[in-house]
């Protein structure tokens, strides 16, 4: 029953409601109409004050409005048995709820029996390694961070989803999601994982230009994770791409210093020689080709960026010290940019030592 319906019945049966009344033994010293506001009243209509409840799997009707009244939410538990006896309607939905005291009491069954449930709002950003995703899980108040990369790195459930490497890393698309409670490590997961399956499956394009380049979808997702770190400059991502696929092409190593670190426990901060002279199996200093795995989330920019690289001579590049960065053709002209960065550097060091004025 439409919820005007709902108050014209309140409103022209209140006697009708002392049937309902009096089996549930709510009047007692109250009168029928005071009855009535406490079905038709919100507790504040001015109040701007949002309230989440949560309503676990396995409540009953009855303990739900309880836990609404306990909330303030509602004026009397029993006002909600009765708006859901006209309704001939008590299932409700498990799950979290976005309330307020301004809302009336069949506005708020409404939300309950529809399933209106909150969503809550939580962005993984590009570049994002498996390693981060914990924190930003338990921070969405979605799990603890602990379950969550317990399940991430279990090898039966990364077995199960099929994905190379042995490893989610690179296959859980980075974007922003919206997710209701209660909800498992695992479902978020997979919803992450199906995503970036739908890209990749929805542009048969791609598919055809990894077969031409001669590389898997594994090996896409790895470099594209390597340009995302370099990199979250879309306009210069191809030119990036360029440099790596031309260095592949003369077998020469990619030398790209995010992979120097990414297998080195506890890493942040500034990138020493010892880093990159540290042997790892992802270090692309100390081993030919691509690593084994991609390093991070790549977003869908950098995929298309190592599908389609930029049509260049360059085989260097090195950052300008102002966001972007200088690419060269040949090691000498390489050297010329790693000086000029140099310098740079050391101009703003100077600038950010010189007393206020």
């Amino acid at each position: 029953m439409a919820r005007s319906n709902i108050f014209i019945s309140i409103c022209r049966l209140v006697g009708w409601l002392a049937v309902i009344c009096i089996p549930l033994g709510i009047i007692a010293g109250g009168s029928i109409f005071s009855v009535k506001d406490y079905l038709l009243e919100p507790i504040d209509a001015q109040s701007t004050e949002k309230i989440v409840v949560e309503v676990k799997p396995g409540t009953s009707f009855r303990s739900a409005a309880k836990l609404l009244e306990k909330e303030g939410l509602i004026k009397r538990w029993w006002s909600l048995e009765i708006i859901s006896r006209l309704k001939r309607n008590n299932t409700i939905v498990a799950g979290e709820y976005e309330l307020s005291k301004s809302m009336k009491p069949a506005d708020i069954l409404e939300k309950l029996l529809t399933g209106d449930i909150l969503k809550r709002i939580v962005l993984f950003k590009e570049g994002t390694s498996v390693k981060e995703l914990g924190k930003i899980v338990e921070a969405a108040g979605l799990g603890s961070n602990a379950e969550f990369t317990k399940t991430l790195f279990d090898p039966k459930i990364i077995e199960s989803a099929g994905v190379g490497g042995g490893s989610f890393e690179g296959y859980l698309f980075p974007d922003t999601y919206h997710f209701t409670r209660p909800i498992s490590a695992r479902d978020i997961i997979w919803t992450m994982l199906e995503r970036g399956e739908k890209i990749w499956a929805d542009n048969p394009a791609y598919q055809e230009q990894a077969v031409q380049l001669g590389m898997s979808r594994h090996e896409i997702l790895t470099l594209a994770s390597i340009i995302e770190k370099e990199s979250g400059n879309v306009d210069e991502q191809p030119f990036i791409s360029s440099v790596f696929h031309n260095r592949l092409a003369d077998g020469m190593r990619l030398e790209s210093d995010p992979t120097a670190v990414y297998a080195i426990p506890g890493f942040s901060g500034k990138i020493y020689r010892k880093h990159i002279e540290t042997i790892t199996p992802y270090n692309t200093y100390q081993i030919d080709g691509l690593p084994p795995g991609p390093i991070c989330s790549p977003g869908h920019s950098a995929i298309k960026a190592a599908l389609y690289p930029a049509k260049s001579n360059y085989r260097y590049f090195v950052s300008d010290a102002r966001g972007g960065h200088i690419f060269s053709v040949t090691l000498k002209e390489h050297n010329r940019a790693v000086q000029f960065y140099r310098r740079a550097i050391q101009s703003k060091e100077e600038q950010q030592l010189q007393p206020q004025q």
